[in-house]
């Protein structure tokens, strides 16, 4: 993941400080992501990020924290998007359309692919409980949409049914590297809005639902 276009860049020691902590960040992603959490150590991390290892340790104390951090970056912008929502002027299928192709664009188009994280057994632990919470937060704001959308399913069934499509971006991108990303996302907000009881998204819902999706972006 990257730091937002445009953010205006620290210099001094502050510079130096957030480029540390970002590269700490840059390393355990691809360390995590292609060795496995459980076999990387906060040793190897420093070294892939050319840091000591005190430094690792200034930003984060314990390698939890850092995918702590890592998973932060995979919910806390979709969770901006939909706390949004309740302001936005627009129906709720247009609403969720944009909350899930934002959403599995987030997931799918970071350098590493960190929602396959969420699969590990570590995010059960008290240090992850924050995560937990803003993904519970997220997954809570579908529902809300998906509510207001008629259909005889309960609203539970189509929400965990639609929550589950948009992370499953994190296996569909494990085994097809080069999957083109915004296709995808499109298509899968498409299954959203069907799983959610909605059945006929037409393209101009998609373009609302994109103009929703640039506002937020800015």
């Amino acid at each position: 993941m990257t730091s937002r276009v445009g953010r205006p860049r620290a210099s001094g020691a502050m510079a130096s400080s957030h480029d540390a902590k970002r590269a700490v960040m840059e390393a355990a992603a691809e360390l995590f992501t292609a060795t496995g959490y459980a076999a990387t150590t906060t040793r190897s991390i420093a070294e892939r990020a050319g840091l000591r290892q005190a430094t690792l340790y200034y930003h984060f104390p314990a390698k939890e924290d850092i995918l702590c951090a890592l998973l932060a970056e995979t919910v806390l912008p979709s969770l901006e998007v939909a706390r949004s929502m309740p302001d936005a002027k627009a129906d709720a299928a247009t609403k969720l359309w944009a909350l899930a192709y934002s959403d599995i664009r987030l997931l799918g188009a970071g350098r590493f692919n960190l929602g396959a994280l969420y699969l590990l057994p570590e995010v059960a632990s008290p240090g992850l409980a924050s995560f937990r919470a803003e993904r519970a937060e997220l997954k809570a704001a579908y529902r809300a949409l998906i509510d207001q959308i008629p259909d005889d399913a309960p609203a539970s069934t189509r929400t965990d049914l639609a929550f589950g499509l948009v992370e499953s971006i994190a296996i569909v991108r494990r085994d097809e590297p080069d999957l083109d990303i915004d296709a995808h996302a499109h298509h899968g907000a498409d299954g959203v809005l069907r799983l959610a009881g909605h059945h006929t998204p037409t393209e101009h819902l998609r373009t609302a639902a994109k103009i929703l999706v640039s506002g937020f972006a800015g």
